[in-house]
């Protein structure tokens, strides 16, 4: 018997989908890939709001992350760090010789629109980095009030990580003034590892033709020369792919992308209670993630022997807090295709095994 996922990511994942990772192979230069391709992409710019491409990384969504500042940076880039994954892309920014700063701020705050602004004035800037959910603290930054604050500078491209919120979240990427929305599969579409999705503004496609080239497999524009055949540029993980056609089908056809949003505001608001009921929010208030809540753990129980009998006793997982937050918080994950009942029982266990 399996664990069941209650983590950040990855998440559990239904046996349909899982059954579609046994499909028989095609060859990635046929007419059929082509169409899966196309139906993909209609179906990603539903979900994310969009008329912009998005491009399908076969590789975990740091891939991605680098190829956003590698092909989107001309002058310099201002990395908003407040969490670990934040954080991670400052590092791939400054590994790849990219020009950069980072603004640091305490990681149970959120990244103010203000404090954008009075970065970004400064001119020194040509884009800017954000997580729109930290999977490492349950903290969701304010990307659309961030966007509005980014349309008033031209030539400023704004690079989202939206990993643990993209297909649990809204996301208004047209509207918000995204130039690059990028997130792994293996969290809130549910699905196994492999894969990243990412939207491409033509901004940031202007500027990767501008810029001196530092990749050749995360190459945008060559990306884009396959993508305007349906196509992606090398041999890609076609079996999440089939899986991904499935699940996106299923999300805009079946649940509904409102629908989906619903339910996962719906897990949020439950699990948030409960925390506040019997722990705390490590995250600033209001702004608590829809996808993952990392629990204060404020009445010093031993994080370590909670997952351990979680899984020994239930086939159940969830993770320990974070980098420096181990120990000292947990955190619960409460997206994909769990349902609120999955959560309710989840968190009846916790209590019996903690006599709360």
């Amino acid at each position: 018997m399996h664990e069941k996922l209650f983590t950040p990511g990855p998440t559990e994942v239904r046996s349909e989908l899982l059954k579609e990772l046994s499909t028989a192979q095609i060859h990635h230069r046929t007419e059929k890939f082509s169409e899966i391709y196309d139906d993909i992409q209609g179906n990603l710019k539903k979900l994310l709001f969009t008329e912009n491409p998005v491009f399908l990384f076969s590789s975990s969504s740091t891939g991605a992350m680098e190829a956003a500042v590698t092909n989107g940076v001309k002058k310099r880039c201002l990395n908003f760090v407040n969490g670990a994954f934040s954080d991670r892309w400052h590092q791939i920014t400054k590994k790849n010789g990219v020009a950069c700063d980072k603004v640091e701020i305490p990681w149970d705050q959120a990244v103010k629109p203000e404090l954008v602004e009075e970065k970004l004035k400064t001119g020194r800037y040509d884009a800017i980095t954000v997580v729109l959910n930290e999977t490492s603290t349950g903290l969701m930054n304010p990307v659309k009030e961030i966007g509005e604050v980014v349309k008033k500078f031209d030539d400023v491209l704004f690079l989202v990580d939206a990993v643990s919120g993209m297909a649990g979240t809204e996301i208004r990427v047209d509207d918000w003034g995204i130039d690059m929305c990028l997130a792994g599969v293996q969290k809130a579409f549910a699905l196994p590892a492999g894969l990243t999705v990412a939207s491409v503004s033509d901004d940031l496609l202007k500027r990767a033709e501008e810029v001196e080239s530092k990749s050749y497999y995360f190459n945008l524009p060559l990306l884009y020369k396959y993508h305007q055949r349906s196509q992606t540029r090398t041999t890609p993980a076609i079996p999440q792919i089939f899986a991904l056609q499935k699940q996106l089908d299923d999300i805009v056809n079946l649940e509904g992308i409102e629908n989906r949003f619903a339910r996962h505001q719906e897990m949020a608001e439950y699990v948030q209670n409960w925390a506040l009921e019997y722990f705390d929010i490590y995250a600033e208030e209001g702004y608590w993630s829809n996808t993952v809540t990392c629990i204060e753990n404020n009445r010093g129980i031993d994080v370590n022997n909670l997952i351990n009998s979680l899984v020994e006793k239930y086939n159940i997982r969830i993770a320990n807090g974070y980098g420096d937050l181990k120990n000292k918080a947990f955190r619960i994950g409460h997206m994909g295709d769990l349902s609120l009942a999955d959560i309710k029982g989840l968190l009846a266990t916790i209590e019996s095994i903690l006599e709360l």
